[in-house]
């Protein structure tokens, strides 16, 4: 599966390509009622793409009615586990199938590298979906001790209709993190992705239907935040909202909440991530090697990338000089050139609010240490900012972009408590040879994943989301996110030799 192929093959299959366009409401592509649409451009280039339905808060009527006659009627939900099992592992096997058309659709999309597509994005969003239809029929229910006078059962019954609103940079991926447990627990589906990212996702619901997966259950509505996304978080028959996205979008949706039916909310937001390297770090290569991929992956927009360098002020010299020499390994340029390991920033939108930083960095004149150019207002090569203080922006904002900010310690206490100085708590790396030093500040950082000597987000089997402003209401990934798209039923039997009258009375 981890075969990519030749910047001639891949932009072969892109001059090949035919992209969906409309949404995908009750098993059909279906244009938006008003036959509005909006542009989907490749960001690396500019050149069009499709035109997208652009959908509203009638459409998004329609895919919730459509979604609650099947949840209702049990076309999927009442499937035994092992069909429904069945049904996901032959979504994953066509998505295998079609890995490479995957791989370009979303490079030529949202401006990733083909490379970490074709080797990373797709081959995870294939896992993912197996590893949950696999658990689907190893959930056990349960029962509690409650003496010889009664039987309980504590029963796990899928939550209902769910809206799944997705992200921009990782478009098939997140959709995976989402659609895996909820279909898998039996629910109907509704499906917003970002605006710049529809490609993949109306693709995937091509392919799902193909897989055997009942019309209504999976349905995919294109459009704005303000035209779907807020339709469906106010919508009084969506029992749940998944969310993956920026922090403010996220407290929306808790808003919307609260003015509609108290649906539940479960929010994988922003995060602000440090590495911190302690002075007894064993193998600063390495330590320089993992910081670099943790930073610089998917062009730093990603929730979880190490944002700030926290390193003690004796090796930070050291480690910055191998810092820049693995950066040269990160070539930026076309993305569906494999060679290239860093591609366009998803919009020129984007681009601005990245590059920015750039600008404050030479404001606070701050030393840029590796990198800092930019290039046709979408290109920002990996960037490595020194003396960053902690009341810099560059410390304390969300970057979502490849810069790389580096602020020094002297004590462990320090170290921790600059970790700890953010609004977010999503992820953090800790790298030290010494075990207690390691046990001591994966507990004391405030994070949902803490990973030492290395970069990482664990696998399918580790929950994944953020403490603070970084999340809210579940995890992503593992078998707890099984339990976001499951209601908890208990079922008390009485089973006492009771007349009765004796009940009653």
């Amino acid at each position: 599966m981890h075969d990519p192929l030749t910047a001639g093959e891949y932009k072969a299959i892109a001059a090949s390509l035919q992209f969906p366009a409309n949404a995908f409401i009750d098993g059909a592509f279906r244009p938006a009622g008003s036959g509005k649409t909006f542009a989907s451009t490749n960001p690396a280039t500019g050149d069009l793409l499709a035109d997208i339905a652009a959908c509203d808060a009638s459409d998004v009527d329609y895919a919730v009615t459509k979604a609650r006659a099947a949840f209702d009627d049990g076309r999927w939900r009442l499937r035994s586990p092992g069909e429904r099992k069945e049904v996901l592992l032959r979504l994953a096997k066509l998505i295998e199938e079609n890995r490479h058309e995957l791989a370009v659709m979303e490079s030529l999309d949202s401006g990733k590298p083909v490379r970490e597509c074709q080797t990373v994005d797709i081959p995870d969003t294939i896992h993912t979906i197996r590893w949950h239809a696999e658990l689907i029929d190893k959930l056990y229910d349960n029962t509690a001790p409650v003496g010889a006078n009664a039987l309980t059962m504590i029963i796990r019954e899928p939550v209902g209709v769910v809206g799944c609103v997705l992200p921009w940079n990782f478009p098939l991926l997140m959709l995976a993190w989402k659609i895996g447990p909820a279909l898998a627990a039996g629910c109907s589906v509704i499906v917003k992705p970002a605006e710049e990212t529809t490609l993949t996702t109306l693709r995937v619901a091509e392919l799902a239907h193909e897989a055997g997966i009942p019309a209504g259950v999976f349905n995919i509505v294109t459009g704005g935040g303000k035209e779907v996304g807020e339709p469906l978080g106010m919508h009084m028959d969506v029992d749940m909202v998944a969310f993956t996205g920026s922090t403010p979008t996220g407290r929306r949706f808790l808003r919307y909440a609260a003015d509609s039916n108290l649906k539940r909310v479960v929010l994988e937001c922003g995060g602000k991530n440090p590495a911190v390297v302690l002075p007894d770090a064993e193998d600063l290569d390495l330590v320089a090697e993992q910081v670099v991929n943790g930073a610089f992956w998917n062009m730093g927009e990603n929730c979880s990338a190490t944002s700030r360098l926290i390193v003690h002020s004796g090796i930070k010299d050291a480690l910055l000089e191998r810092i820049g020499a693995y950066m040269r390994e990160w070539r930026t340029g076309d993305p569906l050139d494999p060679e290239n390991r860093v591609g366009a920033l998803v919009s020129k939108t984007h681009f601005s609010k990245v590059n920015a930083f750039l600008e404050e960095a030479r404001k606070e004149q701050l030393t840029v240490a590796h990198g800092g150019d930019t290039r046709d207002g979408v290109f920002i090569e990996p960037t490595v900012v020194d003396g960053v203080s902690p009341n810099s922006k560059l410390f304390r904002d969300e970057i979502f972009g490849p810069i790389l900010s580096v602020t020094t310690f002297e004590t462990l206490a320090e170290a921790v408590a600059l970790a700890n100085d953010t609004n977010y708590g999503l992820a953090a790396s800790v790298y030290t040879g010494n075990l207690r030093n390691a046990i001591r500040l994966a507990r004391e950082i405030r994070a949902g994943t803490v990973t030492v000597n290395c970069f990482g987000e664990g696998d399918a089997t580790t929950p994944f989301g953020g403490y603070k402003e970084s999340g809210f209401g579940g995890r992503d990934k593992s078998i707890f996110a099984h339990d976001n798209y499951c209601e908890l039923k208990t079922v008390w039997i009485d089973i006492s030799d009771r007349s009765v009258d004796e009940m009653i009375r």
